[in-house]
């Protein structure tokens, strides 16, 4: 069965701050390898992985802890806007996405006060480029992944609007290259991950339709491995358990765009996946024994692998909505886990509670977007938590 013990001894250890804890200071560093002092700038994503691999294994967050990590992640907010890495670094799209996503995982009224939306969306601004891209953070790259970050948190936090994600859909579509999956920027190699984050920045814009469906699904499908059952992230590259989730997870995503086109050859039961044999891959080759999941047979668990090897796994379990819904679990029922969302990749239970908090709260006011409201957002940005298709069935 699925442990969840990995994630618990470990949650309090990264939310500590340096900053303002000093005598935890030495503490801190004794307890945390050199091997993992390199992800000292991703320490939100610390939170977010651990905290929705909690809620995919459906254990409980304690309070103090959920409390915790609300104060660690105030104490990440830039003063101008967005989230660092870490206490005192500069804001960062990732670091931005991974925060208010764990927030939205905690869900009480101390995590989501803890966003700034007026600065939020200044930082937004500040990194949004005249020809609709994002770049990760002032003076940085530029990808497809920064689109998707932006867009994810600004829906989430009701943000959003036309003006502020204005030519973002053209820019993502030029990543679409002749493979059918899409890149970092445009001209390069198709990709898993950066398919995703254009894939899904493109619906929450409620811009999908306008990719080659076809080609991308070709694409993305052809990246199962016949033996393995996981998913690769390029043609000719070796399978890897995180890609369960960002190729498998892209299957949902193509299935209601396909459906709102008028396919009528879906399946009502079924992704368009070798479900089963994911699930074997995942169960099979990428658990430690101790706790915690992995890359491939040989490498060491992590918590970047132990969330998206869940979440892929969660894609692969469950089918539909919430009127449409198929399971397919491999195994003992104790293998089940919570559905998660394709978009958002977090519970859609809590998408719906976060949009639900944040829609009944005003739009920042700013100049630049002058007119516009976030009630005018393109999209409804929360397709259903399996996205089977239903265009009546979102949260």
């Amino acid at each position: 069965p699925l442990k969840s013990v990995f994630l618990l001894k470990f949650t309090p250890r990264f939310c500590v701050s340096l900053k303002t804890k000093d005598s935890n200071t030495r503490r801190l560093w004794k307890s945390v390898s050199l091997a993992s002092s390199c992800l000292d700038a991703s320490r939100p994503w610390l939170c977010f992985w651990i905290l929705h691999s909690l809620e995919l294994l459906e254990q409980p967050i304690p309070a103090a802890v959920a409390s915790e990590v609300c104060q660690f992640l105030a104490h990440c907010q830039s003063p101008t806007g967005g989230f660092a890495g870490g206490p005192g670094q500069h804001a960062h799209l990732a670091p931005t996405y991974a925060a208010v996503n764990a927030l939205c995982i905690i869900g009480t009224e101390e995590a989501y006060n803890v966003i700034d939306r007026e600065k939020l969306l200044d930082f937004l601004w500040s990194v949004k480029q005249p020809d609709g891209s994002f770049v990760m953070h002032v003076g940085g790259e530029v990808d497809v992944r920064s689109a998707y970050c932006a867009a994810s948190v600004a829906s989430l936090t009701n943000i959003l609007t036309p003006k502020l994600f204005e030519d973002t859909t053209n820019w993502i579509l030029s990543c679409q290259n002749w493979e059918g999956g899409l890149s970092g920027v445009p001209g390069l190699e198709a990709h898993g991950g950066y398919t995703f984050c254009g894939t899904a920045a493109l619906v929450i814009l409620g811009k999908e339709h306008m990719l080659d469906l076809k080609a991308l699904l070709r694409w993305v499908v052809s990246r199962q491995m016949r033996f393995e059952g996981g998913f690769q992230g390029r043609c000719n590259k070796l399978v890897d358990g995180c890609y369960s989730f960002w190729q498998a997870g892209l299957l949902p995503l193509l299935h209601r765009a396909l459906f709102k086109e008028g396919e009528s050859e879906l399946s009502r039961q079924r992704w368009m996946f070798e479900q089963q044999a994911l699930q074997e891959y995942i169960l099979l080759c990428c658990q430690n024994p101790t706790g915690g999941l992995l890359d491939k047979p040989g490498k060491s668990r992590d918590f970047y692998h132990t969330c998206y090897c869940l979440s892929g796994l969660s894609i692969a379990q469950h089918f539909g909505n919430m009127d449409l819904h198929h399971e397919l679990i491999l195994g003992k029922d104790d293998n089940r886990l919570a559905p998660t969302h394709p978009v958002y990749n977090i519970c859609p239970e809590r998408v719906a509670q976060a949009l639900q908090h944040f829609h009944r709260l005003p739009a920042p006011e700013d100049p630049r977007w002058k007119g516009d409201s976030a009630d005018n957002t393109p999209s409804d940005p929360a397709p259903d938590a399996t996205a089977s298709g239903s265009d009546d069935q979102q949260s």
